[in-house]
């Protein structure tokens, strides 16, 4: 597939090594498995500010085609991920958020308070996903036979869309 994704687990705890991360390895292995090269994964704090810095600077320096978050999605006080890739994005794709919680809301009715955004910076695709590890595969499999064609024309595809 030829495409490079960064991983980067958003948890106080994780970046402080009082939490495993189990998402974070749970996530770069589905992407390993789709063909996508996972060229690094990183455990950042619940910050506003760094999670913003680190979704410019991966994107702008073009370091990967897909940033995949897990983690600060949902309604706690220090749950700013979504905040954050907002005000890193050029542009949102509100159906790949939606059809995550859709899915979600057929196992758990708390896919309801996930406030998960995936969106555009340049060329690259940005997606939030819960922190857990079950939580985190569930939404990334609705995602994944979409994943390729949206890089595609994110980095200029002109190919007529199949119907």
């Amino acid at each position: 597939m030829g495409f490079r994704a960064v991983v980067i687990t958003v948890s106080d705890r994780g970046s402080r090594g009082e939490r495993v991360d189990g998402s974070g390895p749970a996530v770069e292995e589905m992407l390993r498995q789709m063909g996508i090269e996972v060229v690094g994964r990183r455990i950042i704090p619940d910050d506003r500010e760094l999670i913003l810095r680190t979704l410019q600077e991966l994107s702008d320096r073009g370091e990967a085609d897909l940033i995949v978050t897990t983690g600060g999605t949902g309604v706690g006080p220090r749950d700013v991920t979504p905040e954050a890739t907002i005000e890193a994005i050029d542009r949102e794709i509100p159906g790949m958020a939606e059809a995550m919680r859709r899915h979600s809301a057929l196992l758990t009715p708390h896919a309801m308070i996930s406030r998960a955004v995936v969106g555009i910076r340049g060329r690259t695709l940005i997606i939030n996903l819960p922190g857990s590890p079950k939580g985190a595969t569930e939404n990334l499999s609705v995602l994944l036979p979409a994943i390729a064609h949206a890089i595609e024309k994110i980095k200029g595809d002109e190919s007529e869309c199949a119907s």
